[in-house]
């Protein structure tokens, strides 16, 4: 049986068995009777996160791995956990979160990632919205030898691929940096990641055009990666929703890989009830060969920042000190006023802005509540913080953070029932989401309002989401697989985080395994770092 990993080589080495392989050398050992084992989880109701029934039985693990799964084993073990009334299933993979404050947290009780931990999350995918870098070896062995309560999943993002070589700048590269722009990704793509991660709405990866991104996903697709987007328009900002999503599908098509639609939604009063529209696009796709998928939060409310959310993208040319210089200019200021005043109305308004940044004299007002205090128009009152953000460092992640109030509830359970969509959080901080992601979907969606059953809810948290990224021998609980194994009880688990005190822990996981490490007891972290960096083999063709 293959043993625990201890470096990122030794786990680049032991990914890359089959799990054919894996089932023979474990699978075999579990099928005997009397075998000794470290763990048994005993008499829980077992999903195991593939589209099979549930049953009433045993899981027994051994070092990180399970070594059997069935209706009932004669093993001895070490420790015996009594499961009956509970629900036991594979922990959860979060394909999408912003979860650095957590994990590259200088304080090692923070980077074992309580926030996700305790909604039973034991792998969580980092780099999206196109941020990831493409030193992809060098930033995941620092966390992982930092110690990380979860498994990590890295992206190479668009984002500092293109900050590399053309800055900030709107503008087309020459063939020259584009060759630079597609080794960056070939680089992180040979370093392990899952694929490339592209955020189009945000500047300067919304100063590409679709050429320019066809072009470098090509080198992630030549070394077996995903595509992953959060798309170039939710609304009507630009080239329009159903714009977007087929210009995210002719991507994929064109370069020759997958395509995942990260946290896909209908933002903003102009495309409410285009959800369907949506499907028939990503359906259409998927009959024609592409392979298409997608995530999405049980949120009404998206988050973002105000300078994304209010600003026209011409405005951001250059980042932060090329926008100062154009807002002291008059005759600019008023361009940039009158562009805001239309994105307020997709928005749904000032009102439907909550200023969600921790600590700021505006934190927990709307935008409209926060511009009565300061007696301003509500565009006025949203540059003064943006202002202020820029000149104190904190754009991207400080003052300026927002949640949005902009979908409709029917898009939602929706999109929700597709049998391609899965379970994300897109948790940062500031939003609820970060915290209670997981449970909210259960407790709203399945318990409270039946948009979908648990057998859907568990299979959109697990099997499902390791499918889409082919993560090795995660998402389901089988013989040979690792020990990311969730028990929670059906009648507790549930959110406690809201968006007025969006930090609060979920409640009622049990017990939560990762790598076979016991990471949750009893509703407890128990301050075990056991998360791995989990790198994809390195692909053909890479020196």
């Amino acid at each position: 049986m293959p043993q625990p990993l201890a470096s990122l080589s030794v786990r680049r080495t032991i990914g890359s068995l089959s799990v054919a392989a894996a089932l023979l050398c474990v699978g075999g050992a579990a099928a005997k009777a009397d075998q000794t084992v470290d763990v048994i989880i005993r008499g829980g109701t077992i999903y195991d996160g593939g589209e099979g029934k549930p049953f009433v039985g045993d899981v027994a693990i051994r070092g990180d791995q399970i070594v059997y799964v069935g209706k009932s084993g004669r093993h001895k073990a070490g420790k015996v956990i009594d499961a009956k009334g509970m629900i036991v299933a594979p922990g959860f993979i979060d394909p999408h979160t912003h979860a650095d404050s957590f994990i590259r947290s200088p304080d090692k009780a923070v980077r074992v990632n309580a926030a996700w931990l305790n909604q039973g999350a034991t792998t969580v995918m980092i780099g999206v919205d196109g941020s990831g870098t493409p030193d992809v070896a060098e930033d995941a062995g620092k966390l992982a030898a930092s110690g990380i309560g979860t498994n990590i999943v890295p992206f190479v993002g668009f984002g500092p691929v293109r900050q590399r070589v053309l800055g900030q700048d709107a503008r087309a590269p020459s063939p020259a940096e584009l060759d630079r722009m597609k080794a960056l990704v070939a680089k992180g793509m040979c370093e392990g990641a899952v694929g490339l991660s592209t955020g189009l709405f945000y500047a300067p990866q919304s100063f590409s055009t679709t050429d320019e991104v066809v072009a470098v996903a090509r080198e992630a697709a030549r070394r077996g990666g995903v595509y992953d987007t959060h798309q170039r328009d939710e609304s009507s900002y630009s080239i329009g929703l159903l714009g977007s999503v087929q210009e995210a599908i002719d991507i994929g098509r064109q370069a020759g890989m997958p395509v995942h639609f990260a946290h896909l939604k209908a933002l903003g009063v102009d495309v409410h009830g285009q959800a369907g529209a949506v499907i028939d696009a990503i359906d259409a796709a998927r009959k024609s060969g592409v392979d298409v998928t997608a995530d999405q939060y049980p949120w009404l409310a998206s988050g973002s920042s105000l300078d994304a959310s209010l600003l026209p993208r011409w405005a951001v040319d250059g980042g932060g000190p090329a926008l100062l210089k154009r807002l002291d200019d008059p005759a600019t200021l008023e361009r940039i006023r009158g562009e805001m005043q239309e994105n307020l109305r997709r928005r749904g308004g000032a009102s439907a802005l909550l200023l969600i940044a921790q600590g700021f004299p505006w934190t927990g007002q709307t935008l409209e509540q926060v511009a009565d205090t300061w007696k301003l128009d509500s565009r006025d009152a949203a540059l003064r913080i943006i202002r202020q953000s820029i000149e104190a460092g904190e754009q991207k992640s400080g003052g300026t953070a927002v949640a949005s109030f902009n979908m409709a509830q029917a898009d939602v359970d929706l999109l929700m029932k597709q049998p391609w969509m899965v379970t994300s959080s897109d948790g940062s901080d500031g939003h609820p989401r970060m915290f209670a992601t997981f449970p909210e979907k259960y407790v709203r969606y399945v318990r409270e309002r039946k948009v979908i059953d648990l057998a859907t809810f568990i299979r959109q948290s697990t099997g499902r989401t390791a499918d889409i990224y082919k993560l090795d021998r995660r998402g389901y609980l089988r013989p040979g697989y690792f020990a990311d194994i969730l028990v929670f009880n059906p009648d507790q688990y549930a959110p406690r985080a809201d968006y007025v005190r969006p930090r609060e822990l979920s409640v009622g996981v049990s017990k939560l395994f990762v790598n076979g490490a016991l990471a949750v007891d009893d509703g407890r972290t128990t301050g075990v770092a056991a998360g791995r960096a989990l790198l994809r083999p390195r692909p053909a063709g890479c020196p």
